[in-house]
């Protein structure tokens, strides 16, 4: 059935390159679009900065999709080796495989939202579905991870960066002279990695509606 309706928050399911991975589906009443989160390196659909930035979406007429990428299983192994994180080639097919599943179920526009390697995921993901995937935002994301896929997104793409961050600037500034695609890059005064200082979150959270609103 097409996701039109208002939802609780419904687990739901994914079969992607033969394992299932979990996710948090909600769907405001006439959602502009659903944007599924790319997150890992130890961040998960439960994380408070996930679930703030999907609820400031959602606001915004979005339905956000947090879900995931590893399984559980997988996440065991990541936290002792770190490795799955960065196989940017796994965890884009999974999220390609996602957004297939999403639109099998609705025609809505698809934006996916990553953070840290998750962005370089997004970005891969973007370029390999381009008749799918509408919009990319990244916070603080790698999306240098992205390689040669970067010139292949058409995705318009806003990559969003701490400005105290200093390596994952000059990364984001790579990679953004890489693409070919509209795009932005929005560097958050006085914000960290992981956007913890006060009002930086709300800066990356409104930046990523307000991308999202205008290009799906």
């Amino acid at each position: 059935m097409p996701i039109t309706a208002q939802m609780e928050e419904g687990l739901v399911h994914v079969e992607a390159g033969g394992v299932e991975v979990e996710g948090n589906l909600i769907v405001p009443v006439n959602a502009k679009g659903i944007v599924p989160f790319a997150h890992v390196s130890g961040s998960s659909r439960s994380t408070s900065r996930n679930r703030y930035v999907a609820e400031e979406l959602r606001k915004g007429g979005l339905g956000t999709l947090l879900i995931d990428l590893l399984t559980r299983r997988e996440e065991a192994i990541d936290e002792r080796t770190a490795h799955l994180r960065f196989d940017i080639g796994m965890l884009a097919d999974r999220l390609v495989a996602t957004t297939e599943w999403l639109v099998a179920h609705d025609r809505k526009r698809i934006g996916l939202f990553g953070a840290s390697t998750g962005g370089g995921a997004a970005l891969v993901a973007a370029a390999r579905a381009t008749q799918h995937i509408d919009a990319v935002v990244s916070r603080g994301g790698r999306p240098d991870l992205a390689g040669p896929a970067l010139p292949h997104v058409k995705a318009p793409t806003l990559l969003i960066v701490g400005g105290d961050d200093i390596p994952v600037i000059g990364m984001n500034q790579e990679a953004y002279d890489q693409m070919t695609s509209v795009r932005r890059m929005e560097i958050v005064p006085g914000a960290s990695h992981l956007f913890e200082e006060p009002g930086t979150l709300e800066i990356v959270a409104r930046l990523a509606r307000d991308w999202f609103t205008k290009y799906l």
